[in-house]
């Protein structure tokens, strides 16, 4: 049943990822990714208030807390799990360990798109 709430919760995160970058793009005009960024750091926001309220303050039913971090967050933007891994790295005292993550994600990450852009291009 999990599952199901995570899927249905993905589905409106990603909908509202699409609307929203959608909405934001047309509204900033130029070549900056204005709606890509603002999705971002949105869904950081949004994940760092889900996770403290549902950790910190009440205590919904672990399928609705997934389907909200997991499903919802999780489709609305992936980067916000990485912020939110990195963050959790730092607060146990492994902040080399975030730092290596960061540098793990970001430098290789923007090199595999670049070569899944070369090869695809080579086709």
């Amino acid at each position: 049943m999990r599952t199901m709430w995570i899927g249905v919760a993905g589905f409106l995160g990603a909908i509202t990822r699409y609307r929203a970058d959608r909405w934001i793009t047309y509204r900033m005009k130029g070549s900056f990714p204005w709606g890509t960024l603002l999705v971002n750091l949105t869904g950081c926001f949004i994940l760092g208030l889900l996770i403290s309220v549902c950790a910190e303050r009440m205590a919904p039913h672990s399928d609705l807390r997934a389907a909200l971090t997991v499903g919802f967050v999780g489709a609305y933007t992936t980067f916000s799990a990485f912020a939110y891994q990195t963050l959790t790295l730092s607060e146990h005292g492994n902040t080399d360990l975030a730092i290596l993550y960061v540098l793990a994600s970001v430098v290789p990450g923007v090199a595999a798109v670049w070569l899944g852009t070369l090869i695809g291009r080579s086709f």
